[in-house]
């Protein structure tokens, strides 16, 4: 294997989202981002120029790299998550470009849900309005563990340093109120290129990096669960292949690590039967790896023979997640098809593991906007996000989703149609 492509193999990725009121330019940044950084095909450069000359657009209009449905082009708005995919030399990247409209924040919640970092954009003459202060929200409500606030369209009030820090004390005063763990505000022109990929001349005042710099380095390792040992087993693998001895009794336990750092000799609870073990080996993709963390995909192979199977948990003895039946959780309906309301029965997937519930209860349905709570609320419509109390006919294995996204975060499905029609955050268990 050449270092290079050793060094392309090892390099981290970074999942960001982006977010902002219509028209603040979203797609445009994206657009840049991808052209500004050389990853884009001549053909779809060329595909653009077209496109925006047949408008009678007097720019090429970078919006159009992302903005890929019909629908989106016709109206100048996005409206479905796109994924975007593009490299540096130090990292590389996937883009959710997200909706800004409310009667998208089921499309929002989705993209969010995995990104370690989101970008809020703020048009520079409109200031911080209702919907940056509901995108902050729900970003902090899913645990993204970093924030931008990328102050665009500089261009429009002639690159004004008091324009830009009056922005930045409305939001930081905001923020307060929620739990941001790290923010970070950079001035920018998407239009331009300005602080996007390369550090702008017209505002020499602003001494912070490059957007594209402060994504190639900011410090994502540590953002994951290391310290809880969580592996939800996905498969069980067994070749039974008579012609190979080797294979013949093989028994691996396949899924990925959801927390903690795994290693060949360690001990090992299996849940929910309790009983313990020690890992033998560690099986990855390319053949035995010395440790396993997350997000790595791996198959774990172990001392014991224990019945175990797809749903089933492992863990440390001394560190085991709850074990609960009854679950308080916040959740986003998604569905238009039909409302969610107490006594509701639904198939709730958390991890590898899938089980009947009840909605027990629904506690309040929570204004994004304001954050006031309705208590009186019977149902919850499409969009809407609120805390319910859930039953579940046998026990999940989990974190609350502070402390592990992936052991915290379930997925509800309507056992009628198999359509999902709520994502969760598990805020307590019992």
């Amino acid at each position: 294997m050449s270092a290079q492509t050793q060094t392309a193999k090892q390099m981290d990725i970074l999942r960001f989202a982006t977010a902002g009121s219509v028209d603040d330019g979203k797609s445009t940044l994206i657009g840049r981002l991808l052209f500004d950084s050389k990853s884009i095909f001549e053909d779809q450069l060329e595909s653009v120029e077209r496109t925006s000359a047949d408008r009678g657009e007097e720019y090429t209009n970078l919006a159009l790299l992302t903005d890929g449905l019909r629908a989106e082009r016709e109206q100048g708005i996005t409206i479905d998550v796109a994924y975007r995919y593009f490299a540096t030399p130090r990292r590389k990247f996937i883009i959710a470009d997200t909706p800004g409209h409310i009667q998208y924040t089921r499309n929002m919640v989705t993209g969010a849900s995995t990104a370690d970092l989101a970008i809020i954009l703020v048009d520079a003459r409109k200031g911080i309005l209702e919907q940056s202060r509901r995108h902050a929200f729900l970003t902090t409500l899913l645990k993204v563990p970093h924030l931008v606030v990328a102050v665009n369209k500089m261009d429009l009030v002639d690159y004004d340093q008091g324009v830009y820090e009056r922005i930045v004390d409305e939001f930081t005063a905001f923020a307060s109120k929620l739990e941001v763990s790290d923010l970070t505000f950079i001035p920018l022109s998407a239009l331009h290129g300005d602080n996007v990929v390369e550090r702008s001349v017209n505002m020499p005042w602003f001494e912070g990096p490059s957007l594209l710099h402060h994504l190639e380095h900011v410090h994502i390792a540590s953002d994951r669960n290391l310290i809880d040992v969580r592996f939800p087993v996905q498969y069980v693998i067994r070749p039974h292949a008579s012609t190979d001895h080797d294979l013949h009794d093989y028994r691996g336990y396949a899924g990925q690590v959801a927390g903690g750092v795994l290693k060949p000799g360690d001990e090992v609870v299996h849940l929910p039967s309790g009983l313990t073990t020690t890992i033998t080996h560690i099986d990855g993709p390319n053949g035995p790896v010395e440790q396993a963390h997350p997000p790595m995909s791996v198959t774990l192979r172990l001392a014991d023979e224990i019945d175990i199977s797809r749903g089933d948990m492992i863990a440390r003895p001394n560190n085991r997640p709850e074990s609960a039946q009854d679950i308080d959780a916040m959740v986003c309906w998604m569905t238009p098809d039909r409302r969610l309301t107490p006594r509701m029965r639904v198939v709730l997937k958390h991890t590898t593991r899938t089980a009947k519930a009840m909605v027990k209860s629904l506690n309040y349905r929570l204004d994004v906007n304001t954050l006031h709570r309705d208590e009186d609320a019977d149902g919850l419509d499409v969009n809407e996000i609120g805390r319910i109390a859930l039953r579940v006919t046998q026990p999940l294995f989990v974190d609350d989703y502070g402390r592990n996204r992936l052991t915290g975060g379930f997925i509800l499905i309507d056992e009628a149609t198999n359509n999902t029609v709520a994502a969760g955050m598990i805020i307590g268990a019992r």
